[in-house]
């Protein structure tokens, strides 16, 4: 697998790469999809504006996994990136290499905090709606959120500062007095570990967990273990809007207006379907059919709809912990390593696996990793955050 899709030249002080769902004009933008290959845009996402106008250069584009579904990168159209059996992430592996300062990225499952916590990077998925996603291969709205994953919580903190701000081309983007919130930066001293989401995860996870508790109390962080049933249920209503929303999403592309187009067909229905088949990988295959499925007359009201009030429920569950509490401490993923062997015997994995990343996804509160950890905080709580991962990488060090 190609690290870069695309590697461009900056004579920039300060270089980031774009993973392949950000929109780059005059530059492919595949989202890791056949589907997608050799598409060029003739704008770019409202971040990468952001960035160039403060003097920030495009070192390249990062490959990912289809659509950015997966777990790291492993279903993508030029092939996963392996070492040593190990599966890696190329935007992650860019940054850590040296070979940028930082990488923009769309959070849509996940992908990028289980690379940043693997990586031993630090990154922030920022509130939802404070970050333009103008410009960004759309796959599951709702949820999905323009992030940054840097070598330190500084660097997370300067670049949040320049791509955060109301946009009018994104309808979901907030109110600027509401972004500008993120400047109320306070001191977090309660944290709770929540027993629930401690399940499935390693002892080297278990051990860096504890560790952080640790560096915590050792800081004057008040740290409480509770159970908490409701939030542990996040990635099954998410994994449910999340396919329904990709399923939506890409039937766009039906070798018509754009995307692939298959040579051999019969009639318009035949280009759908071959275009469609030969073009979509596995994963995206089945979780479009089990989005169609959750969406059909049968299942909207039993099954998609119980989802969105479940979204409520675990919103308002996170908003109760947020009055005794500062952020919320999980792990960001089961494992520091996914080996090849074991994502080819279970390529459901980022169905599960996103139990550790879905809480954030589904309720749009930030998140951020640090020395492979998750810290989730109330909404526009990111400088916060981040500011506790510092004092994390200061004791880590």
């Amino acid at each position: 697998m190609k690290k870069y899709t695309v590697k461009t030249e900056t004579l920039a002080e300060c270089k980031f790469v774009a993973d392949d769902m950000i929109l780059t004009k005059d530059i492919p933008t595949t989202a890791g999809s056949k589907m997608l290959d050799g598409y060029v845009s003739l704008f770019e996402a409202d971040v990468l504006t952001r960035l160039f106008d403060k003097g920030y250069g495009l070192a390249g584009k990062t490959n990912v996994g289809e659509f950015n579904f997966d777990l790291v990168g492993e279903t993508s159209y030029n092939g996963a990136m392996v070492e040593d059996g190990i599966i890696k992430n190329a935007t992650a592996s860019a940054v850590k290499d040296g070979e940028a300062d930082f990488a923009i990225t769309l959070d849509v499952n996940g992908t990028n905090r289980r690379a940043t916590a693997q990586s031993g990077l630090v990154s922030v998925k920022p509130t939802y709606g404070t970050v333009s996603r103008f410009g960004t291969i759309p796959v599951a709205c709702s949820g999905e959120t323009v992030s940054i994953v840097a070598t330190n919580a500084d660097k997370c903190k300067e670049v949040l500062s320049v791509i955060a701000g109301h946009d009018d081309k994104d309808g979901t983007s907030l109110p600027q007095k509401e972004i500008d919130k993120i400047k109320e930066e306070k001191e977090l001293k309660k944290v709770v570990v929540l027993k629930s989401m401690l399940k499935g995860i390693n002892s080297e996870v278990s051990e860096k967990i504890a560790n952080v508790c640790e560096i915590l109390r050792k800081n004057g962080v008040e740290v409480t273990e509770i159970d908490d049933s409701v939030i542990a249920l996040s990635n099954k209503a998410w994994n449910v809007l999340m396919s329904a929303e990709l399923c939506n999403n890409v039937s766009r592309y039906d070798g018509v207006k754009y995307g692939y187009r298959a040579q051999n067909f019969v009639g318009i229905d035949g280009l759908y379907t071959n275009s469609r088949t030969e073009a979509f990988g596995l994963l995206i295959k089945s979780a479009i059919l089990f989005g169609s499925e959750t969406l059909s007359t049968s299942n909207y009201m039993k099954v998609y709809d119980k989802c969105l009030r479940m979204r409520r429920v675990i919103v308002e569950e996170f908003a109760k912990m947020f009055a005794s509490y500062d952020a919320v401490l999980m792990p960001t993923c089961s494992t520091f390593a996914y080996t090849q062997e074991s994502v080819q015997k279970d390529m459901y994995m980022p169905f599960t696996e996103n139990f550790y990343t879905a809480p954030a996804s589904i309720t749009g509160l930030p998140a951020v990793v640090v020395d492979g950890v998750q810290f989730v905080g109330n909404a526009f709580s990111e400088n916060s955050l981040l500011s506790l991962a510092k004092v994390i990488e200061k004791e880590g060090k």
